[in-house]
């Protein structure tokens, strides 16, 4: 009997929802969401390859990066062997399959499966990382002492009570190789509904994630639950729905929505990359990084949920925190781009686990000592209120809102003051407001997303606009005012359109003002449907 055989069999005795094998960990057995250690010692990575090639033969490559299934029949009926292979090492989930086949060793089963490890392995180990890269001979591992299971260890699994959260280990470990197969897709979120396979977002666009069956709602708790931490679990328990971020080892960090539909329990999760983008990475413009170098004020940037306002803000701390020698305070919900101490001493508070909210939490700031605040959200009249008093006091301050131009985000950190209010605070922030960014995310020509930038500087003239309520004449200085650095989205999107970086239908169907843009668009030589009615 081959050894995955005999752990198969155990699965299968004690009803189990999956085996997990990870490399420098014990082999791992999933029971109604909660793990359990089902071997005496760490599996290496080459063990595991030889169980592997023992039962799958030549159909399995190893070194291959990327998440690949295999069905096995094994003599304990069908399964499902997940690989995920990365530079972080090997993790393998075996699940039983729908149907829960006959064993294989019956007459009419299913063609085997190779029972044997062929002499010399070919595969793609290590390497630069891509799948259909050419095959590099991958030597045979030494033999190696065989994983054993412990009849202790399996014993006690036996009398254990099944309880989710007993242990995020393994049981995290499951939802780990569908994170991995959605960044090796290059997606920046995944979606999981009862009853329907996982869906991710490539490049804005939604679609259904390949080599994965429907999950339901029992399916989706005891992936999720595991990786949840105590504060969350209660918060999902009273309301049905909660946010919390979840680190991927050095991968990448998850920004976790977890809820209750009509058809059961959901999630959503958004990736953050490990790796914060440089302001050079992400070409921000000269007019841009001119705003991290005020001393105090307030910045703010703007734009739809998922626009990338959080990686545009992340360059600028991060440029912040490689050329000043400051104190930054990030203020989030959660904290979603972790920065390191460079030349910056940098504390990142997370609403909810390090603080009550916003408000407070900018409140205490004040007394801490900084020199750059940063505010994940301005969700409401006070939140914006201390933070524009914040600006004035001699510090610098990032904030988000979600308008989608610049002379509209002065509006609206007016409008949510009481009518008795706005004249007073239309003279702060004419003092304070320094800068603000509008962004919106264009598909690229090929693959890929890019972000198109409104920028307005504060100057003279648009605070006296600000100051006397004359809002309305800001995009007109932004016009003239090219010269240092403002541009509106209009002008970002066609440059765009120009350099051939983006379809022009693309940019006018993100445009704010599809009327004006039409204009700019058929100006410009660029023929279109927009184009009926412009003669």
């Amino acid at each position: 009997m081959a050894t995955l055989d005999r752990y198969l069999d155990a699965m299968t005795k004690h009803r189990a929802d999956a085996l997990v094998f990870r490399a420098d960990a014990p082999v791992a057995m999933v029971v109604s969401g909660a793990s359990k250690p089902v071997s005496s010692r760490p599996a290496t990575e080459d063990q595991i390859v030889a169980l592997l090639a023992e039962v799958l033969g030549s159909a399995y490559t190893p070194g291959l990066t990327g998440s690949r299934v295999f069905p096995y029949p094994s003599p304990s009926g069908l399964v499902n062997i997940t690989v995920n292979e990365s530079h972080q090492g090997i993790v393998v989930m075996i699940e039983p399959g729908r149907g829960h086949a006959a064993p294989s060793s019956t007459a009419n089963a299913a063609p085997p499966i190779a029972a044997s490890r062929p002499n010399g392995v070919n595969g793609a180990h290590g390497g630069n990382g891509m799948a259909n890269a050419a095959p590099a001979a991958r030597p045979a591992p030494p033999p190696a002492a065989p994983i054993s299971i412990s009849p202790a260890d399996s014993a006690e699994l036996a009398m254990a009570t099944p309880s989710l959260g007993v242990s995020a280990g393994a049981s995290a470990h499951g939802i780990d190789a569908f994170f991995n197969h959605m960044l090796d897709m290059g997606a920046s979120d995944m979606h999981l509904k009862s009853g329907i396979v996982p869906m991710v977002r490539v490049d804005g666009g939604i679609l259904a994630m390949p080599n994965r069956g429907t999950l339901s709602s029992e399916q989706i708790q005891r992936m999720v639950e595991p990786i949840m931490p105590d504060r969350n679990r209660q918060e999902f328990a009273d309301t049905n729905d909660t946010d919390f971020a979840y680190e991927l080892g050095a991968r990448a960090r998850m920004r976790c929505n977890v809820f209750r539909d009509l058809s059961g329990m959901g999630a959503v999760f958004r990736q953050i990359p490990s790796k914060v983008l440089t302001a050079e990475q992400l070409g921000l413009p000269k007019a841009v990084i001119d705003m991290c170098q005020h001393t105090k004020g307030l910045v703010v940037v703007t734009g739809p949920t998922g626009s990338g306002k959080s990686t545009t803000l992340a360059g600028m701390v991060d440029w912040i925190n490689k050329n000043r020698n400051d104190h930054i305070i990030t203020i989030e919900d959660p904290v979603e781009f972790v920065h390191k101490d460079i030349k910056c001493l940098v504390n990142q508070r997370e609403v909810g686990v390090h603080t009550k909210g916003f408000k407070s939490a900018l409140r205490a700031a004040l007394r801490e000592d900084p020199d750059i605040v940063l505010v994940g959200e301005m969700r409401d009249l006070e939140t914006v209120a201390i933070a524009i008093e914040t600006a004035e006091t001699g510090h610098l301050v990032f904030g988000t809102l979600h308008t989608n131009t610049a002379p509209s985000t002065v509006d609206r950190l007016i409008d949510q003051f009481p009518t008795d209010r706005q004249s007073q605070i239309r003279l702060m922030l004419s003092e304070s407001l320094k800068g603000v960014v509008a962004q919106t995310l264009l598909k690229k020509k090929g693959g890929g997303r890019v972000a198109a930038l409104e920028i307005l500087v504060v100057t003279s003239a648009v605070a006296n606009l600000i100051r006397e309520g004359k809002t309305f004449q800001i995009p007109s200085v932004m016009q003239t005012g090219r010269g240092i650095g403002m541009q509106t989205i209009s002008d970002a999107m066609i440059e765009l359109v120009r350099n051939n970086v983006v379809e022009a239908s693309e940019a006018y169907a993100k445009a704010p003002n599809k009327k004006e843009f039409a204009m700019v668009l058929s100006r410009a030589g660029f023929q279109g449907p927009w184009s009926a009615g412009m003669e």
